[in-house]
């Protein structure tokens, strides 16, 4: 794992790709899986005609840009009370990019829609798994809801560039406004299914419970992402006097209304003003705040308000 450093993150729109974090659950496979990435097959099963298609047959049934907020669910884990394991995360287990490939829904149509029955789409990752063990244990697959497939889209480009293998090239879903898991790496099969998938990953991994309570599936899963912000500068030293308060906000799957920034622990806020395009619902928005400040210690904390009234 690799985290972008907190003040790394800029007050730019999309995070350049040589620092976006770094995430995988097993072993990438070889370089050499991107030498050729027109070759790389993935299978379509679930729909009324299955099919195994190219990365350069996909590319002749459609093409969409999304910008889109990847993140990964344990983001912020260091901050946790209890002392949560895993990757310690800051903050930085987060970036907006732009993801370029096929909707997904377009190769669902072209193969004649789903079969019937399908509550989930279930995406299945590409890595090689270690031999004498369970492959349901440690593979990488994933179900999402089905409705997901009106975002959902198969991409090979990440910032206007080849996909690399650090983050999931030749080929990867890409479920905008959801957690990073979601987001298969190497995707070599997307089904559409009646259930979810019995893979531990999802069976009991990435679940929403209280601490101490072991994983299951009745619990909610880690999907859609909730509405949430940051300050990226100043961080530990301002100056007396005019500061500027940069950060970023994103509401998940819902439109972002506003951010507000306190610089005196919550106990007073000011709306603060978004800086740059709207790049859509999925992106997340750098916002900015002008304070003055007197000389001393100052707790600066943000909030975000999605157009649904989530803060």
């Amino acid at each position: 794992t690799m985290e972008t450093q907190r003040g790394a993150i800029g007050s730019g729109v999309v995070t350049p790709s040589d620092r976006l974090f770094v995430r995988n659950n097993l072993p990438a496979p070889s370089q050499e899986i991107t030498a050729n990435p027109d070759a790389w097959e993935a299978r379509i099963d679930g729909v009324k005609e299955p099919r195994t298609l190219s990365v350069a047959e996909l590319k002749q049934m459609g093409v969409v840009t999304v910008a889109s907020v990847l993140q990964c669910s344990g983001n912020g884990r260091a901050f946790f009370p209890h002392g949560a394991s895993g990757t310690q995360w800051s903050v930085g287990a987060a970036g907006c990019v732009l993801w370029t490939g096929v909707p997904l829904k377009a190769v669902v149509e072209a193969l004649g829609g789903p079969s019937g029955g399908a509550k989930y789409i279930t995406s299945t990752g590409g890595e090689s798994l270690p031999d004498g063990l369970d492959p349901k244990t440690i593979v990488v697959e994933r179900s999402v809801p089905a409705e997901a497939l009106d975002s959902a889209l198969l991409a090979w480009e990440m910032n206007d560039e080849p996909l690399p293998v650090a983050h999931g090239g030749p080929l990867r879903m890409v479920v905008p406004g959801y957690y990073g898991v979601n987001n298969v790496k190497y995707v070599k099969t997307v089904a559409f299914t009646e259930s979810q998938t019995d893979a531990k990953i999802q069976a009991s991994g990435y679940r929403i419970r209280d601490v101490g309570v072991a994983g299951s599936p009745d619990q909610p899963s880690m999907w859609q992402m909730n509405v949430k912000s940051w300050i990226t500068s100043p961080l530990e030293a301002g100056r007396k006097g005019r500061n500027m308060v940069y950060g970023v906000a994103f509401g998940g799957t819902v439109p972002l209304q506003k951010v507000e920034v306190s610089v005196d622990g919550g106990e007073t806020w000011k709306q603060a003003r978004f800086l740059g395009p709207d790049l859509g619902p999925f992106a997340w928005r750098p916002f900015v705040l002008a304070v003055d400040l007197e000389a001393g210690e100052h707790r600066m904390v943000s909030r975000a308000t999605d157009t649904e009234g989530n803060t």
